[in-house]
């Protein structure tokens, strides 16, 4: 698994997660938490080239407020 980065804020129903340095995916990424549960699929890269933010689409909106401060991986 390769880390995507942690979820910093959700806004308009996405997950934003800030990737470490050096990492980022690519649009259309499945996306999983630490439970290996699939969250949902990255949509868009935005950011410093250096260590961008990914905003994820989630399978749930419900669950989107759990997802905050943890850790999201590629699979």
């Amino acid at each position: 698994m390769k880390r995507v980065g942690e979820v910093v804020r959700t806004a308009q129903g996405l997950a934003i997660a800030r990737c470490p340095e050096g990492t980022t995916p690519e649009i259309g990424t499945v996306v999983i938490d630490e439970d290996l549960t699939e969250v949902g699929r990255v949509v868009d890269v935005f950011g410093p080239v250096s260590r961008p933010y990914v905003a994820v689409t989630p399978e749930d909106r419900t669950g989107l407020p759990a997802l905050l401060g943890g850790k999201l991986y590629a699979r």
